[in-house]
């Protein structure tokens, strides 16, 4: 039996005995593990104390980002990723699993190889490649610019990312329009809003700016605001000039 009267606190080291043995509520238990809560630090859009609902003044959030997954991995993820090492040396750099999806970081130049292997072979069969975006992190350096493929078997019926990264200084990707066609158009999204160069695309131009655009606005360095647009008369101030509708 515990000395404690009932209604006084107690705490992992009492023997449970019932319902009332348990620590009150709001009690911390002494083995407990403080829950992983990174720094956030907002300024900008969306913030309290601030009337800028555009994104002018940016967001900063300071976290510190999973960036690779221990091996083995879940038996699904760990058969794709060694089938794929049986047939390509060295095909990626890491890999991570992250809210139950697979991204496989490639060399760029192993890229075209490992896509064909992802397609071609029985046991992959990667055959659709759904989509190519990019992503800009000012911060990384020497791998300023990501590109990633978010490829489909319609096989097997799963999906898998290839990352595939490039610097500022160097921002030359293979094309892989000739392994999957329907990357044509999203390759040339990637060009215009990030200034990705996916060598050996076959019709690089512009697809949402005019050709004459200069920068590539997705990019966290292109300025925003400072341009007004004009719709039907109607003229938007720039970003930095908005109210708060809050």
């Amino acid at each position: 039996m515990s000395d404690k009267l009932p209604g006084e606190e107690k705490t992992i080291s009492d023997p449970v005995e019932g319902a009332d043995s348990a620590p009150s509520a709001g009690l911390e238990r002494e083995d407990a593990q403080p829950s992983p809560q990174p720094p956030v630090t907002r300024r900008g859009m969306w913030s309290d104390g601030s009337p800028d609902t555009s994104g002018y003044g940016e967001i900063v959030r300071e976290y510190l980002p999973k960036r690779y997954s221990a091996r083995p991995l879940d038996d699904a993820d760990e058969r794709i990723v060694a089938r794929l090492e049986t047939l390509v040396d060295d095909p990626f750099s890491h890999v991570l699993v992250d809210r139950g999806e697979l991204t496989i970081f490639v060399p760029r130049e192993k890229l075209l190889e490992v896509v064909t292997a992802l397609r071609d072979d029985a046991h992959l069969r990667y055959e659709g490649c759904m989509s190519v975006s990019g992503v800009n992190y000012p911060t990384d350096a020497g791998a300023e610019l990501h590109s990633v493929y978010h490829l489909q078997s319609f096989t097997h019926n799963r999906r898998l990312r290839v990352e595939v990264t490039c610097p500022d200084a160097d921002p030359h990707i293979p094309s892989v329009c000739a392994i999957y066609p329907a990357a044509d158009w999203h390759e040339r999204e990637a060009w215009d809003m990030f200034g990705i160069i996916y060598d050996d695309h076959p019709s690089l131009t512009r697809i949402l700016m005019p050709d004459d655009w200069v920068g590539h606005p997705q990019r966290k360095d292109y300025p925003l605001g400072g341009i007004p647009v004009e719709y039907k008369g109607a003229v938007v101030p720039p970003p930095d000039q908005r109210r708060t509708y809050r």
